[in-house]
């Protein structure tokens, strides 16, 4: 199975593939960016140095697994967020998931981000649909996936109800297909999220 690129750059952001040696940088946008990341994200209520250390070793181990990529998204080399593409929507297929510290937010730099993330996992092979799952409160989650031009296919009702503080306990499920992807106008996404 061949990996991503462990280094993505998309105009005014870098990814760069986590490791051990971010968590530093990690805890501090983490616990600058509570307020911002409780609402939606439960393992936020509780954060701790140990926390952060276990997802960095995670992410490493999923990466060699083949099981999931994350990055640490950076600007002028601070640490200012997290993707991950993940293979947990079924073969042919990776879920994006997201956040940035609030201080970098209104800039376009998650669609940054998510551009770069995107144009990768189309070059994995196999990978047909990428998709974005947030839950129907987080229209900031919303935007990014809209922007990115990835098209609403489903709503769901996940048996566990909400999980975290701000959720509706609605899940909105949007989808970019391989096709799609390819025939989009270029530059329209970082256009429109200016």
């Amino acid at each position: 199975m061949q990996p991503p690129a462990e280094s993505l750059s998309s105009d005014q952001v870098d990814l760069h593939r986590w490791r051990t040696s971010h968590l530093d940088a990690l805890e501090r946008a983490i616990y600058e960016s509570l307020d911002h990341l409780v609402p939606w994200m439960p393992w936020a209520a509780d954060p701790g140095r140990q926390q952060t250390a276990d997802f960095l070793t995670k992410m490493q181990q999923k990466w060699e697994s083949g099981e999931a990529y994350g990055y640490a998204i950076t600007s002028d080399a601070e640490v200012i967020g997290t993707c991950v593409l993940m293979r947990r929507i079924g073969a042919g297929g990776l879920e994006i998931g997201y956040w940035l510290h609030p201080a970098w937010t209104g800039r376009g730099l998650a669609t940054m981000a998510c551009t770069a993330l995107v144009a990768q996992g189309f070059q994995l092979p196999g990978i047909d649909r990428i998709e974005i799952h947030h839950d129907a409160a987080n229209h900031a989650s919303g935007a990014v996936a809209r922007r990115l031009g990835f098209t609403e296919v489903e709503r769901v009702r996940p048996p566990e109800g909400p999980v975290a503080p701000g959720e509706s306990g609605i899940t909105v499920i949007r989808r970019m297909t391989a096709d799609q992807w390819r025939t989009r106008p270029t530059g329209t996404a970082a256009r429109r999220a200016g």
